[in-house]
């Protein structure tokens, strides 16, 4: 589906946008935009890949205007552009809705603008019964691509689909960098509550998800990966371990706006999400405003108690965090050098 074609990535200079290119810099499509504001990241990334196949504009999701050159002859777009950072959210809301809310808006009408053929949209576990600013705003961009995808003429416009995972590993402000820093650094590891969990999933993983949900996804669909996930206790007592490491743990507890559990598949979206194997998919809700025609029939299976979170999730032990890590290429390459 990608050869010969051009890929727009927003956000494209994070870490999403780092490991997409990993997978497809040498495949067979014509082109690949990264969008961004920052403009040394680019010019880092320029230098690193050295590759004509990649071009590089900057902008900001939030500015229109600054999308129409980027969208100009895009096929597919992967809208991974937001603000993450659970505490500078908290004290900064309106940034994270003008980002995540208004930024996911723009992609929409320049997709639309531009008869790109298909969005998916990068969302959180946060987004799930949110309690934080960031979690919020990004409920609302999930609202917003879904509301947007029930409008699209499905002959002309784009198709929109939602990918909503939990932590990925070694991400640029992750827990995961954080607690190696702290190691090398012969520094106390600072665990907010040992009992707190949450999802354990790679970037890798993170790009298979949207890769799936581009394959396989309807117009409104949100794909999910059956993450597992581990203590934030064991994932410090397994780095560690894999460092030959004995740094004191910590409690300092929780930051702003923090969970003790995060959830991927709420009650709500279990009772009719569809199990594809590794991932779950919830059908966009197609029904319209005359809820009169509905009144008549309902389903029994919104009465089930079940959701999907990183308390009820495979939940692995030292030892499996510890394979968990070593898949990375992050934690590998800091290893061959302590």
């Amino acid at each position: 589906m990608f050869e010969n074609k051009t890929l727009l990535i927003t956000g494209g200079t994070g870490s999403f946008g780092n490991t997409v290119l990993k997978h497809f810099v040498n495949k067979n499509l014509k082109e690949i935009r990264i969008l961004s504001r920052d403009e040394k990241k680019q010019e880092d990334m320029r230098i690193s890949l050295n590759n004509k196949k990649v071009k590089f504009y900057i902008g900001d999701v939030r500015d229109y205007d600054s999308l129409e050159n980027a969208f100009r002859g895009v096929d597919y777009v992967f809208h991974a552009a937001a603000l993450k950072q659970v505490p500078s959210c908290e004290f900064f809301p309106i940034q994270a809705t003008k980002t995540n809310v208004f930024g996911t808006m723009n992609v929409i009408k320049a997709s639309i603008a531009h008869n790109i053929k298909r969005v998916i949209c990068l969302s959180t576990d946060k987004a799930a019964y949110p309690i934080n600013a960031m979690g919020i705003s990004k409920a609302l961009m999930e609202k917003v691509a879904i509301a947007e995808s029930r409008n699209i003429d499905p002959e002309k416009g784009p198709i929109i689909c939602v990918t909503r995972y939990g932590n990925v590993m070694a991400s640029r402000g992750s827990v995961i960098p954080l607690f190696i820093k702290q190691i090398k650094e012969k520094k106390p590891i600072t665990i907010t509550n040992p009992e707190m969990t949450r999802f354990l999933m790679s970037l890798d993983e993170a790009v298979d998800l949207v890769l799936y949900a581009f394959e396989h996804g309807s117009q409104g669909d949100l794909f999910i990966q059956k993450s597992p996930s581990s203590t934030i206790n064991d994932l410090a007592i397994a780095l560690n371990k894999l460092f030959n490491a004995s740094n004191e743990l910590k409690l300092i507890g929780p930051r702003h706006g923090e969970k003790l559990y995060e959830t991927l598949l709420t009650k709500e979206e279990f009772s009719k999400a569809e199990d594809m194997g590794d991932y779950f998919k919830v059908k966009c809700d197609n029904r319209d405003l005359n809820y009169s025609k509905f009144i008549d029939s309902g389903d029994l299976k919104f009465l089930k108690e079940e959701e999907f979170n990183s308390h009820n999730t495979k939940i692995l032990n030292v030892d499996q965090i510890i394979d968990k890590l070593l898949s990375l290429d992050y934690v590998d390459e800091i290893n061959e050098l302590k």
